[in-house]
C-alpha cells in the first residue's frame, strides 16, 4: 500500500481545521491517496479483474434483485462507480432524480456537494467507489424502505466484498442502519467508528450525515459535524 507523506497529512489536518474554526464551504485540500498500491508483479489483466467482476454482479443484480425488478416508476438502475481498488468507499441510501436519469450515482445537487466534500479530504471522485443501498429511485424520492433495503443489501455487501475497501463512510440513515445492523438513528451514529461485518471479513465504518441533508440544513454546526467525520477518515486512511 502507498505510504501518505507525514507533511501530507499535518497540511490536510490544518486545512480542515482552519476551515472548521472559520467555519467556510468545503475546500481544495492536498491530495491523499486513496488508492492502494498494486503488489510487485500484478498485470494489468490481474488489476482489471475486480472492474469485470463488478460488472458481472451489476448484470446479474439487473436480472435478479428482488426490489429492482419488481419496482416500477426508475428509468434505470444506478449500481456504483469509481476505483474497483479503492480504499475508501462511499454509501448512500438511493439514486435521485438526476442518478435516475444518467445512471450514475450522486451526480445531482447532493453529489456536487460529495464531490467537494472528496476533494476538500485530498482527493479525486475517481479515486473512491460511490454506491447506494438502493439501486433504483424510490416513489416520489421518498426514503427507502426496510424491506427494499434488504432486498437490495445483499448486493450491496457483494459490492464491498469485491471493491475491499480499508473505510466505508455510510451517508445517512438508511445505508448506516442496514451495514451497521442496528435501529438507532444517524443522529446518534455519525462521527463514531463502527464495523460492517461481512462474515468473512470487516471493514470500518464511519457514519455520517447525507450531503442532501447538508444541503436543507446548511448550518455552521451541521458543516462542523461533517468535517469532523471526514478528518477521522483521512487520519485513519493514513494509518497503514
Amino acid at each position: 500500500m502507498t505510504t501518505i507523506p507525514e507533511k501530507t497529512i499535518r497540511v490536510t489536518r490544518q486545512h480542515l481545521q482552519t476551515s472548521l474554526l472559520m467555519g467556510v464551504d468545503f475546500l481544495p485540500a492536498p491530495p491523499v491517496s486513496s488508492r492502494r498500491a498494486a503488489p510487485p508483479g500484478t498485470t494489468k489483466d490481474q488489476r482489471s479483474d475486480t472492474s469485470e467482476l463488478l460488472a458481472a454482479l451489476q448484470r446479474r443484480h439487473d436480472e435478479t434483485c428482488p426490489h429492482c425488478t419488481t419496482s416500477t416508476g426508475h428509468a434505470c438502475t444506478v449500481f456504483g462507480e469509481g476505483d474497483p481498488d479503492a480504499d475508501l468507499m462511499f454509501v448512500g441510501e438511493a439514486p435521485g432524480a438526476e442518478e435516475d436519469r444518467t445512471g450514475r450515482p450522486f451526480v445531482g445537487p447532493a453529489g456536487k456537494l460529495l464531490d467537494r466534500i472528496i476533494t476538500a479530504m485530498g482527493m479525486r471522485r475517481e479515486q473512491v467507489y460511490i454506491a447506494n443501498v438502493l439501486k433504483s429511485r424510490p416513489p416520489g424520492n421518498r426514503t427507502p424502505l426496510e424491506h427494499e433495503t434488504e432486498a437490495c443489501g445483499a448486493f450491496l455487501a457483494e459490492q464491498i466484498r469485491l471493491v475491499e475497501p480499508r473505510v466505508i463512510v455510510t451517508l445517512g440513515g438508511p445505508a448506516s442502519k442496514l451495514l451497521l445492523r442496528t435501529g438507532e438513528g444517524i443522529t446518534r451514529l455519525r462521527g463514531c467508528w463502527a464495523t460492517w461485518d461481512g462474515g468473512d471479513r470487516s471493514v470500518e465504518v464511519m457514519p455520517t450525515f447525507h450531503p442532501a441533508y447538508v444541503l436543507r440544513r446548511y448550518t455552521e454546526e451541521v458543516r462542523r459535524q461533517v468535517w469532523e467525520d471526514m478528518r477521522k477518515v483521512v487520519d485513519r486512511l493514513a494509518v497503514r
